[in-house]
């Protein structure tokens, strides 16, 4: 397994608060799906 220092790991913009979120190991599989840093953020999404 190799590790990946904190400052190389990839970055999104939150499509509601339009601040930087970084990858998670949660979100491994489904990175490219992820538009949200957060559960309020999804909830409070724009429609």
């Amino acid at each position: 397994m190799q590790l990946v220092k904190k400052e190389n790991l990839p970055s999104k913009m939150c499509l509601v608060c339009n601040r930087p979120f970084n990858w998670r190991k949660k979100w491994e599989k489904v990175w490219d799906e992820v538009k949200y840093c957060s559960e309020k953020c999804k909830k409070n999404k724009k429609g």
